[in-house]
């Protein structure tokens, strides 16, 4: 079995691009072997000279659409991340021609998928979900939606968690909380600094950290001016000296040691739409506590108990479930045990054993045609 992926790609520093990597190797590693590869979209993105990528897409380009396709015919199966934001023309419609390129069956993994589309919205996904055969999303409600809003077939979606690398270590006996990722307006980071001024009473007093760089389209229209609204934030309220700005995109193995030394994972996120959070995940396969707004997969990944979800842009409802986590052990102990029992269904290694299940089903010889006859 192989199976070639469409989708950013390191160096390009996001979420999508740092999932398929992650992706693509988990499923290269596995003992069965596997042979993949990588198209990555490079529209105002460095070029990766990784082995494995073999080849690039300028997504607004005909001719780069053909040579894309021409690229992923060695593959049996072939994967295609998608958001909105990420492919030529308006919503991204591009890519309904790259998909129209393709020959081998066609994997879409939606990472949005909106409550409220607009009509060219809805149109472009649902051209998508005609095209493809089989999407795949990462959490329930995403699913839900693309039944309720788009009318798809149940049977034309699968869940697969986002995964996550085996993180788990000593449990640590402090007050520290961290945020991660890049960072830009909708992190939710002003209301955290709020809520920790509500928390200067304990002692030994609480920790918030922030780590990441700028998101890159952030900075390249408004410079750092957001996080430098936090830093002024947090210099000028009662949470001065207790918050800490850490501007490294960290590596893997930095990420890692930094999340383990988390007593608790603060998702103080603006967003009511995001049905996928990779910070999330990591939070849980590390068997973390999370506090959170009521964000979609939040709600739902954190239902078996292993976090608190308060209200969005509500710094006291945060700065509470901050401090019961923090000082109560009891508590702490029970969220960071459901958080263990969820984590295993996240690692990568499990994440990728399903997407190599759904590629060889859909290469049963004959499986394709009946579907599409289906339709």
């Amino acid at each position: 079995m192989s199976i070639g992926f469409v989708s950013t790609y390191p160096p390009t520093q996001c979420g999508l691009a740092t999932f398929t990597a992650a992706t693509r190797a988990a499923i290269a590693s596995r003992p069965a072997g596997g042979r993949t590869g990588v198209v990555q979209i490079v529209d105002g993105h460095e070029r990766s000279r990784r082995a494995e990528v073999m080849g690039w897409l300028h997504t607004s380009d005909s001719a780069s659409r053909r040579r894309a396709a021409a690229a992923l015919r060695n593959f049996d199966v072939t994967v295609v991340q998608h958001e909105f934001g990420i492919y030529g023309g308006r919503d991204g419609e591009h890519v309904v021609d790259l998909l129209d390129e393709l020959t081998t069956p066609r994997v879409v993994v939606l990472h949005t998928v909106l409550s409220a589309p607009t009509a060219h919205q809805r149109a472009v996904l649902e051209q998508v979900a005609a095209r493809a055969d089989r999407l795949v999303v990462m959490s329930g409600i995403a699913r839900a939606r693309l039944v309720e809003i788009h009318g798809i077939d149940p049977a034309d979606v699968l869940v697969i968690p986002h995964g996550a690398t085996p993180n788990l270590g000593p449990v640590p006996t402090g007050r520290t909380a961290l945020t991660w990722g890049l960072i830009g307006p909708g992190k939710g980071i002003e209301w955290a600094i709020d809520a920790f001024a509500t928390l200067r009473d304990l002692d030994p007093p609480g920790r918030y950290v922030v780590t990441g760089q700028t998101h890159p389209k952030v900075a390249e229209l408004h410079g750092e001016a957001y996080k430098d609204s936090l830093r002024a934030r947090a210099a000028s309220s009662a949470a001065a000296g207790v918050v800490t700005f850490d501007d490294r995109y960290c590596d893997e193995p930095g990420l890692l040691r930094l999340i383990r030394g988390a007593d608790v994972v603060l998702l103080p996120y603006d967003s009511t739409e995001q049905v996928t959070s990779g910070v999330l995940v990591e939070a849980l396969a590390s068997g973390k506590p999370v506090v959170a707004t009521a964000f979609p997969h939040a709600v739902e990944l954190l239902s078996g108990g292993a976090g608190v979800v308060v209200a969005h842009r509500d710094p006291q409802a945060l700065g509470a479930a901050l401090r019961a986590v923090l000082t109560d052990q009891v508590l702490r102990a029970r969220l960071t045990a459901a958080a263990l029992q969820l984590a295993p269904s996240l690692f990568w290694s499990a994440v990728a054993d399903r997407y190599v299940a759904l590629a060889t089903e859909l290469e049963v010889p004959g499986l394709r045609i009946a579907a599409r006859a289906a339709r």
